[in-house]
């Protein structure tokens, strides 16, 4: 079968680390036809709006997207892409998979727990303006519906993936109507499925129980602005976010992409770690149906880093962008090695 997958290479370090993401899913022989279309700075630059119309009738027409780092300015300039991509296709589910990686030395060994965050409303959705000069106002809108499927989904990827607790992560002990709706929905779809645990945490004990024990966590539920900090502080866990995966899941489409920036000090130099978007891409295999891929690419991606022969200048290695993609490619196991 032949997929067609639409393709943003980003800015910054985005092209290269998109490059080797593409070529280690080829490697596989999983057939892909790629879309490419430019989004962000280079779009900009290229006298282009920052999210054209064609990149996004591009995603709608082939459901799914692998997208590179693109360059979100701060307080000025154009707004975020990533905001933008997630509002024009309602991609509702932020996932990240946050697991510790073989060979990486980290404080906490045994990391294994998924963050889900709403990613349409509540502060983060940017919702503020101006009342007078010198004072602005942030609107946080939580809703019943968002809120209950965002929980849904988290739920059901608890059940199908085996994972037996759900910790919902709220402040509604001060903010009684908002994170209280949400915690509200959250309970009531909790109702539907017994067979799972079900806790009720502050985001503050959550931060701090995060970093004295993550192993104590499962799969963490909540809204978009807490899930923006505690998806990267979970990255901190197990070595950064340059090797953690990441994915906006709508009803329609889903957009897959690595969750750091875009690193414009080192573009272009051949020294950005592929690995975060390589994972990205492993969990784009999986939706599509190509588990043994994604398995197989993982696998490779485990190999390499137990392996420390090659490991570029985050990981305390020299190798370039191009070294550890080859790598990749080279320790690909054969399907019959891996379990799907």
């Amino acid at each position: 079968m032949n997929h067609t997958i639409t393709l943003l290479p980003g800015d910054g370090i985005g092209p290269e680390v998109t490059e080797a993401a593409v070529r280690i899913v080829e490697a596989t022989g999983v057939r892909v036809t790629w879309e490419s279309h430019e989004a962000g700075l280079r779009a900009v630059e290229a006298g282009r709006g920052t999210l054209p119309e064609e990149a996004l009738e591009s995603i709608r027409k082939n459901r799914v997207a692998l997208k590179g780092p693109i360059t979100t300015p701060v307080g000025r300039g154009f707004s975020s892409v990533n905001v933008g991509l997630r509002k024009a296709l309602d991609l509702y589910v932020s996932l990240r998979p946050v697991k510790s990686l073989p060979g990486l030395k980290t404080r906490h060994d045994d990391v294994d727990l998924v963050v889900f965050r709403e990613n349409t409303e509540g502060l983060y959705a940017g919702r503020e303006h101006e009342v007078v000069p010198g004072v602005v106002e942030a609107l946080k809108i939580i809703t019943a519906a968002a809120s209950t499927r965002i929980a849904r989904y988290a739920f059901e990827y608890a059940r199908w993936t085996g994972r037996r607790k759900v910790t919902v992560v709220h402040k509604a002990s001060v903010m009684r109507r908002s994170d209280g709706l949400f915690l509200d929905s959250a309970r009531a779809v909790a109702a539907d499925y017994p067979f799972i645990q079900v806790e009720e945490h502050p985001i503050d004990r959550v931060a701090m129980q995060l970093v004295l024990d993550p192993t104590r966590y499962d799969v963490l539920l909540m809204e978009n602005l807490y899930g923006d900090i505690v998806s990267d502080l979970c990255a901190g866990l197990v070595g950064g976010l340059g090797i953690v995966p990441g994915a906006n899941i709508g009803e329609k489409c889903a957009v897959f992409e690595a969750v750091h920036g875009s690193a414009p000090d080192i573009a272009g130099q051949g020294k950005a770690n592929p690995t975060a978007l390589t994972l990205s891409a492993a969990l784009m295999l999986r939706h599509i149906g190509e588990r043994v891929a994604a398995a197989r690419v993982e696998a490779a991606i485990d190999h390499v880093l137990r392996e420390g022969k090659v490991r570029t200048g985050d990981l305390g290695g020299t190798a370039g962008t191009r070294d550890i993609t080859r790598a990749i490619i080279q320790a690909l196991p054969s399907p019959s090695e891996v379990q799907a």
